[in-house]
């Protein structure tokens, strides 16, 4: 009797037009039902040429059609169409999406058209249950062709969620929240990491006006690198730090609570061009750019160091930032001993 039942709801959900497969759908609207079509020959591909269709099921009447060359779906045990699933943002969407994406309190439809978001994920088209009928809407349907997959609603906050990405290195998420039925950004951060630092991009909206901040910290992660010397500074305790990496010398100022990086020199990436000076004493280190000339000090009395800072060269004034020295850890000899491509002297 079990085999029996599971044939008949096979021959309901799973019949055979004309060389096409179609699928039933009941289950994920009170208001609609839909049909998914698949072409012949295509039944056991992994993207399924194919039409998926919205219908009233009061008057059966044809609301929207979609056809594709590429879409995805599961079936459940009972083989029906699985809809609602959206586990962002690189797990399984549903073909068919019934959710509240403009918070109204009416559940929209949004229907995959293919895999044309970020590598080749799924893509939808978004139609608004307005005033009894769907109206398709280009602003949320770009948000589900030009990030990752379906975007990500949160009913707490009233807000819509994206993400992309281009490689490992570089990342984007997205905030946006709604008005008059479209979404407006509110918050974009953006994520890269750029060999030595990683550097975070944000542009935030408040009254109208954009407001954008940039942070670096270090990228400790993969990155090898070899501290030569570092202290902090006695005025504001920024810390100072000297390292090599791959056979460079780098300069890098941290404001004085974690790791947000100030200054950095040579810039962000590793084929900079940047050089350091040092001095025949082995006691100055030097370089400039465009706003300044730095020079990083250590005096000696022997073997003992008995000061470190840096004087710093503007415009024709010089200005001294004394190191504080029950900080300083490395010494401006382990600068010199080593092999280091963009230090002369």
């Amino acid at each position: 009797m079990e085999q029996l039942r599971i044939g008949v709801i096979f021959w309901f959900l799973s019949l055979s037009v004309i060389g096409q497969t179609t699928y039933l759908i009941n289950d994920f609207s009170d208001v609609y039902k839909g049909k998914l079509i698949i072409d012949q020959g295509y039944e056991e591909e992994v993207f399924k040429k194919g039409t998926v269709i919205i219908l009233e099921k009061l008057s059966e009447k044809e609301v929207v059609a979609i056809s594709s060359e590429e879409l995805t779906f599961s079936l459940n045990e009972e083989g029906e169409v699985e809809t609602g699933v959206v586990s962002l943002p690189y797990g399984e969407q549903s073909i068919i999406i019934s959710e509240d994406v403009n918070f109204d309190g009416v559940k929209d439809i949004v229907v995959m058209d293919g895999q044309y978001s970020c590598y080749h994920g799924p893509s939808y088209q978004v139609y608004l249950h307005r005033e009894g009928q769907l109206i398709h809407s280009p602003s949320f349907t770009r948000l589900a062709q030009e990030y990752c997959g379906m975007f990500q609603t949160n009913n707490e906050t009233k807000t819509i969620e994206t993400m992309t990405k281009s490689g490992c290195c570089w990342h984007q998420f997205s905030q946006f929240e709604v008005v008059n039925n479209v979404p407006v950004p509110i918050e974009v951060v953006e994520e890269e990491y750029q060999y030595l630092y990683h550097i975070t991009r944000t542009k935030t909206w408040r009254g109208g006006r954009a407001i954008e901040k940039t942070e670096r910290r270090m990228n400790k992660e993969g990155v090898a690198i070899e501290v030569l010397m570092s202290f902090r500074l006695f005025k504001n305790q920024k810390k100072v730090l000297l390292f090599a990496s791959e056979g460079r010398l780098n300069y890098v100022l941290l404001k004085s609570e974690g790791e947000l990086v100030e200054f950095s020199f040579p810039a962000d990436n590793l084929i900079d061009a940047g050089r350091f000076t040092i001095d025949a004493s082995k006691s100055k280190l030097i370089f400039k750019n465009k706003e300044a000339i730095y020079e990083i000090y250590e005096k000696r009395k022997q073997d003992k160091v008995m000061a470190v800072g840096i004087y710093v060269y503007v415009n024709g004034k010089k200005y001294h930032l004394s190191g504080d020295l029950s900080t300083l850890q490395g010494a401006m000899q382990g600068v010199s001993s080593e092999k280091l491509v963009n230090v002369d002297g």
